[in-house]
């Protein structure tokens, strides 16, 4: 092995790694500052939906589904344009997703696993045709594995509340001691509404989401960006739109075939036995294989060409198959759907489910304080039709959760008189509640 390979092992991130993780690092807290404000802050829908609407598979989808064009699906052109030019840039860069991968790669327990064969490669491109073709049918259940839809919703309903009822543990375990009380209820009130809502808020569907995300990292074990390889659907529309694209990878003919650009592709596109060329529809353009070069032979030129297919591109039987395993599927869910729909003879308040209407409820309280009859089960809800929940307001749910533990223990505080009836009034309507 020669002196200048041993030195490009050795060569740290340079100035397009650089640019890279800190686009990636920037896109992903701003999609987390765009999630938290959605929820508390009260932000307008056109900018909480933003990395959404970004989303042209989710689009598509939903053009299809409701055979409208939605509000806001022009921003998806934003990306799409960006794909015609750049080529997978998006996952390289942006995708929030893949910057979780990146942070996560496991790349010590994979060791030197090698990767799957080249076929793998068609599972993204079928679970694309599967999605629009359920989209086609009104049916946008497999959605779900659209990356950005697969992490807000893991998000909505497993990390956010779950790092909410983790403070609230460690706020009721840290009240009982005196000195930290006031400590404590200030943290409390600088979190909540601002990071964590007021009220606790829990969610159906939770654990399996949840795991479906640990799943997606643990993929790593068998290689690098496993999900963005093999998996993601949005990831095979943006491969399909990347072969035309006037931005690519060349190299040039003073390789020496040393095999390092090969070895630190995140997905694995560089093909030694073409010449280390690699598919358009794979690269994320994320530049390691530039700066890996000890002869800085790798270029990425504008320039226009004709799209290279590939044996894991999707053809004619893998269309037709896909689409004929959606319709079988969509087919059985809307008979399974009918099979457990209610009697439509009985009688429910407007909008209400017999099953889900407690993990529906909001906890608000105003059906036990217009209920006459405090013991009684069926209590009346009045007050909810036409009204919103301020998510701003600041509702005393927090420091009262504290008072309420401190009045479990039997612990006397400051101004215990006022509080500790309003606290004992409120306790009543929270166990009536629950």
């Amino acid at each position: 092995m020669t002196s200048e390979i041993k030195r490009a092992r050795r060569r740290k991130v340079g100035p397009w790694g650089t640019a890279r993780r800190l686009v990636q690092y920037a896109a992903f807290l701003a999609f987390l500052v765009l999630f938290v404000g959605a929820r508390n802050s009260g932000w307008p829908t056109s900018v909480a939906n933003l990395p959404i609407r970004l989303d042209p598979l989710a689009m598509l989808a939903h053009a299809i589904a409701s055979r409208t064009i939605l509000a806001g699906s022009a921003v998806a052109l934003v990306t799409i344009g960006l794909t015609l030019v750049f080529g997978r840039a998006w996952c390289g860069w942006l995708c929030p997703l893949g910057t979780l991968l990146d942070l996560l790669s496991l790349r010590r327990w994979r060791g030197q696993r090698q990767p799957p064969a080249e076929g793998w490669r068609s599972g993204k491109y079928g679970m694309m045709i599967a999605v629009l073709g359920g989209a086609a049918l009104a049916n946008l259940s497999l959605l779900v594995f659209d990356p950005l839809t697969l992490l807000l919703r893991t998000l909505s309903t497993s990390i956010w509340p779950g790092s909410e009822r983790l403070l609230t543990m460690v706020e009721a375990t840290l009240y009982r001691l005196r000195p930290m009380r006031s400590a404590v209820e200030a943290l409390d009130e600088a979190l909540r509404p601002a990071l964590f809502p007021a009220e606790p808020v829990f969610y159906r569907w939770a654990l399996p989401l949840a795991g479906v995300l640990v799943c997606i990292v643990l993929l790593n074990l068998m290689a690098e960006r496993f999900w963005c390889r093999y998996l993601c659907p949005l990831g095979g529309l943006l491969g399909v739109l990347s072969k035309p694209a006037l931005v690519q990878r060349e190299v040039g003919t003073a390789c020496k075939q040393c095999d390092l650009c090969a070895r630190v592709c995140p997905t694995g596109t560089i093909q030694p036995s073409k010449g280390y060329a690699s598919d358009a529809g794979e690269c994320t353009m994320c530049m390691d294989c530039l700066e890996v070069c000890p002869r800085a032979d790798v270029r990425f030129r504008l320039r226009l060409r004709t799209p290279q297919w590939q044996a894991y591109d999707p053809g004619r039987r893998q269309v037709l198959a896909v689409l004929g395993a959606t319709v079988a599927g969509v087919a059985l869910l809307r008979a399974d759907q009918a099979a457990r729909r209610g009697s439509p003879n009985l009688i429910r308040p407007p909008g209400a489910a017999e099953n889900d209407l407690l993990a529906k409820c909001v906890r608000c309280g105003e059906c036990i304080r217009a209920c006459s009859h405090r013991g009684h089960s069926a209590v009346a809800c009045r007050g909810r039709s036409g009204r919103t929940v301020d998510p701003r307001a600041r509702a005393p749910v927090g420091l009262l959760r504290l008072r309420l533990q401190r009045l479990r223990l039997g612990l006397p505080g400051a101004g215990d008189s006022a509080s500790d009836a309003g606290g004992k009034e409120a306790a009543g309507h929270r166990e009536g509640i629950h």
